[in-house]
């Protein structure tokens, strides 16, 4: 097995573990990304019979919204985490909408024709992708000639708050290996310029980049470190190598951080984002 592969692996093992804490935590954190599934929907303007693929789909958002939106079209939801997609097809049922199909795949060999869909949709999934250019190079195959794409990364951590207050902390009490450049992280496509020069090589024209701001509203601090700790798989793998009083020693200190910045039970948390649109 290839370094690549390993990574797959790796993530694959990671997602399904953690999907139950994302399936739990749904409503919060879809409702903190909705912004950026907002602004990918606009640009790629779903509708009628359009043949739409949605990449990193997780619990099944934008993916969801786009497949109210074509009345006789059809989204295809495509993820690494059989788990996690299960969790959208759930989703999907609950809210009565047939037009999906879930796939488990691997982003760097789609199982599609060329030129099958009229838009792509990614939110949140190219920074963890092991090969970002392949996965790109894919997206074009599989889009259709003028056709649209749209995919969401993170910002930079200093404008990430809502992440930094808890792995910033954890680094200051734990030895946690610095993300190796260019390694699947979240903050690996946050360099101004990086995704552009990547959409570029794959062949997509018209690249425009959108800096997007949302706030996680978790209300008290006790809610955002459960969510944090349910959700975040490095928040956790970090927080195992500690003993239980360091691990109570990085919480209260979080809390301290996050108090410090917002005040009170009504926590709403910054975060940003950059939304990258394109047409083939």
């Amino acid at each position: 097995m290839n370094e690549f592969d390993q990574i797959k692996q790796q993530q694959k093992e990671s997602w399904n573990k953690f999907s139950a804490g994302w399936k739990k935590w749904d409503e919060l954190t879809m409702s903190f990304l909705r912004p950026m599934g907002q602004k990918i929907i606009e640009f790629i303007k779903p509708e009628g019979s359009q043949t739409i693929l949605d990449i990193a789909s997780g619990t099944g958002e934008p993916a969801l919204s786009i497949a109210t939106m074509l009345t006789s079209g059809k989204i295809t939801m495509v993820d690494i985490s059989d788990e996690m997609l299960s969790i959208a097809k759930e989703n999907a049922a609950a809210r009565n909408i047939a037009n999906t199909e879930t796939i488990v795949s691997d982003v760097s060999n789609l199982p599609f024709d060329d030129n099958t869909f009229d838009s792509i949709s990614c939110r949140f999934g190219f920074m963890f992708f092991p090969d970002m250019q392949i996965a790109s190079n894919e997206m074009n195959r599989v889009l259709k000639p003028s056709g649209k794409i749209a995919v969401s990364v993170w910002n930079i951590p200093e404008k990430n708050f809502w992440v930094t207050a808890t792995m910033g902390t954890i680094m200051k009490h734990i030895d946690v290996p610095p993300n190796p450049s260019g390694a699947p992280g979240m903050f690996r496509c946050c360099k101004p310029g990086l995704m552009k020069e990547i959409f570029d090589k794959a062949g997509f024209k018209n690249i425009e980049e959108e800096i997007i701001a949302t706030t996680l509203d978790c209300g008290t601090p006790d809610r955002y470190w459960s969510m944090m700790t349910e959700v975040g798989a490095p928040i956790v793998a970090a927080l195992g190598k500690a003993d239980d009083n360091v691990k109570e020693k990085i919480k209260n200190e979080v809390f301290e951080i996050v108090a410090q910045r917002y005040p009170g039970n009504n926590l709403q948390l910054d975060a940003s984002a950059i939304v990258i649109t394109a047409e083939n």
